[in-house]
Formats: structure tokens, sequence, C-alpha cells
């Protein structure tokens, strides 16, 4: 029988009032632990995620380049983001965990800081009423032995067992009214507990977010901003000449000079600029300035001659005349591209104006434009549309067959 009623020996005291609060006392007990368990978790991926986003913020700000629309605000702004996460872990731990673990610390399951609470538990009170329960119970059948089995009365027994069994009683009784009045007492504070903990819970989760979203509003303000000044062009990359950049020395040029491709006349060559190493537009000839270069005779020699600069005495070369040729809706333009000194004009493929080495490598930034690496050689060519181009740019075309504009200055004639 139960171990004859766990050894209190025949029948046990029954309290249905107080398995009720024992029964109560139990699922409050799971509820909290429960709680403790998932809180601490929250906190910890809370703290993880302040991390996160104070590195994430960092970075952002460190790629944001200083003459961007925003800089410093940005930094502003994500140095208020980095408070409210702080001031919302503090929030949590202070008003909601600590409170949280001294609710918990009431049931012995719980483990704070890694060991049990010292503090005298309700279910250590349990227990020891459990065991009180039984010593009143074996007092109690004993002294009904005592009483039934005795065949010669002996006061002094009786009067000695009825002492044990009146102290047995009487601390029994005084845990189980303790407990009769501090379980339900408990259970009800659940109630209490649960508001205040949960209130401070979400309205720490409410001021965090809605102050948070006030300060990335901001953020994204500073972004569309910075959207609209590069629609507008504000921060595009202009195209130069490249004359900040470094330059082979035998690309810059004291005097103009002129190489003569007598092989093709259409590919008349203009002085270069010394000033600018880039071919700059010129004008189409007239009838009277071809008639005039059929008048001239070419050097004796077969290869390409250098023409020495016009002297008082000598007559003007007319391969470097230049007029303006104007039809009547004024916007057709030829071109005439330059030959600079050092280029080959023999053994070139139709096409061919005259090849370059790059000297620098080059990345295209537009769709438009050829990259090459040091050393490749590029065939220079005529653009499709002489209305396309640009100053210091000239139009190239790999062996690859790939085609675009690319920086003059980046390459050396061959």
């Amino acid at each position: 029988m139960d171990l004859l009623q766990n050894l209190g020996k025949v029948d046990r005291t029954a309290d249905e009032i107080f398995d009720e609060h024992l029964q109560n006392f139990t699922r409050q007990q799971t509820a909290s632990i429960r709680l403790q368990k998932e809180f601490s978790n929250y906190i910890r991926c809370i703290r993880a995620a302040q991390a996160a986003s104070k590195t994430l913020l960092e970075a952002i700000g460190e790629i944001y380049e200083s003459q961007w629309t925003g800089h410093d605000l940005l930094y502003v702004q994500s140095q208020s983001v980095d408070m409210l996460w702080q001031d919302f872990t503090h929030k949590l731990a202070d008003q909601v965990l600590l409170p949280l673990n001294t609710y918990a610390g009431q049931f012995p399951e719980m483990r704070l800081n890694g060991a049990f609470s010292i503090d005298k538990t309700k279910r250590k009170k349990i227990d020891k009423r459990g065991r009180k329960l039984v010593d009143y119970d074996s007092q109690r059948h004993s002294f009904q032995a005592l009483q039934t089995n005795m065949k010669k009365r002996d006061d002094a027994k009786i009067s000695k067992g009825r002492e044990q069994l009146e102290e047995a009683k009487r601390t029994y009784e005084i845990l189980n009214s303790e407990l009769h009045d501090e379980l339900p007492a408990l259970n009800d504070s659940r109630i209490l507990f649960l508001v205040t903990n949960l209130q401070s819970l979400f309205n720490a989760e409410h001021v965090f977010h809605t102050e948070s979203a006030k300060v990335f509003g901001e953020l994204e303000m500073i972004v569309d901003k910075l959207a609209t000044d590069s629609q507008r062009g504000s921060y595009s990359v202009k195209k130069t000449n490249g004359a900040s950049l470094p330059r082979p020395t035998n690309m810059i040029k004291n005097t103009p000079e002129l190489i003569v491709n007598n092989s093709s006349p259409t590919n008349s060559a203009r002085a270069e600029d010394p000033a600018n190493p880039s071919p700059s537009k010129t004008e189409p000839p007239t009838s009277d300035t071809l008639n005039s270069n059929d008048n001239h005779s070419a050097p004796a020699s077969p290869s390409n001659a250098v023409e020495p600069p016009p002297s008082p005495s000598a007559p003007k070369s007319p391969a470097i005349a230049e007029k303006q040729a104007i039809n009547n809706d004024n916007k057709h333009v030829e071109e005439l591209y330059d030959i600079p000194v050092g280029a080959s004009t023999e053994n070139l493929p139709p096409g061919v104006l005259y090849r370059v080495k790059a000297t620098y490598k080059y990345n295209r930034e537009d769709v438009d434009e050829l990259s090459f690496e040091v050393g490749e050689i590029i065939s220079v060519v005529e653009y499709d549309d002489p209305e396309e181009q640009e100053e210091g740019w000239l139009m190239g075309m790999k062996d690859n067959g790939d085609k675009g504009m690319f920086p003059a200055n980046f390459t050396r004639p061959l």
C-alpha cells in the first residue's frame, strides 16, 4: 500500500486543498523556468545584434566618402543608433532580467549565475512539510499501537508517546499552515510580476524601435539626397585627356612635326600640339587645298618622310593647311587625323591609320571604351562617326576584334 503510505505506515493524513496549491506551484515553477530560459537567450541575441549593428554602421561610415552629401550627419546618426542599442540592452538587463532572476530564485531548479539560489525556497519548505507529515503519521500510528497492544498499561510510555505525537503534529501543522498562506500568495503574485516585467520589456522595445525608426528615417533621407545629387552628375568622373597622368617623355614634343603617308592621301597628318598629346578636331580640306597637294612633290625616298618646319624662304606646306567647309545645315563635320611622330604607316591593313603600344594599363569605364594591358598592340582606326571624336581620345581595335575609344597618352606610337 504505497510502501505503507510512504512509511507513515497505513493511512496518511490527506489535505486536498494543499494538494491543489501544490499543483499550482508546480505549474508556476515550470512557467518560470521557461520564461527565464527564453529571455536569457533573447538578451544574448540582442547583445549580438548590437555588436553586429555597430560594425555594420562603422563599415558604412568608412565607405561613405567624405565629399558626399551628408557625410558628417551620417556619422552623427550612426552614433545615435549605437547609443539607442546601449540604452535598450541596459533596460533589458536592469528592468527585466534582474527582477526575473529574483522571481525565479524561489524555485530551486532555476540556476542563477551558474549556481542554485542560496535563499530558502518554497520548494524546500514543501519538501520539509512532506517529511514532517510522515513523522506525524508515524508517531500517530505508533501511539495508537502503544495504546492497543499493551497488555499491561504503562502510563509512562503512553505519556512519552503522547508528547512525541504532539511535537510531531505541532511541527507539521506550523509548516502546513505557513504553506497554506504562502503558496496561494505566491501563485497570485505571478500576475503582478508578469504585468510589471512585460510592461518593462515592451516599453523598452517600443522606445528603442520608435527612436531607431526616427534615426533610420534620417539616414534614409541622407542616402536619398546622395542619389539625387548623383543623378544630377555632381559626383560623375569627367573624361579628360589624361594631362594629369604620367606620360612617356617621347610623347612630349617641343616642335610640331608631320608624317605624310604617300600611299594614302586621305589620311593627311596634322601637327600635334606639344601642350596636348591628344588629337584635336580639324576642318575638311577644300578643293583648292587638294589641288595644291597635287602640285607638291613627295620626298624622293619611298618611305614616309618628316617634313621640316617651314622657313621664311620656303613655301608653306599644304599638308597642314586647314580650312572650314560649312554646308547648308552647318552640322556635318569631317575629321582629319594626326599621325604622330614615330608612327609607321607602312604595310598596314586597310582602314588602320597607325599602331600604338600600351605603356599603361587602362580599364574601360563605359561600354564604348577599350580596355588593355601594358604592352598590348592597338590599331588606331577612324571613328565611325567623326562627330563622336573627343579630344585626347583615339578609336582603336585589338587583334581579338575588340574596338573602342581609349586615352591617347596611355600609349606610344609604333
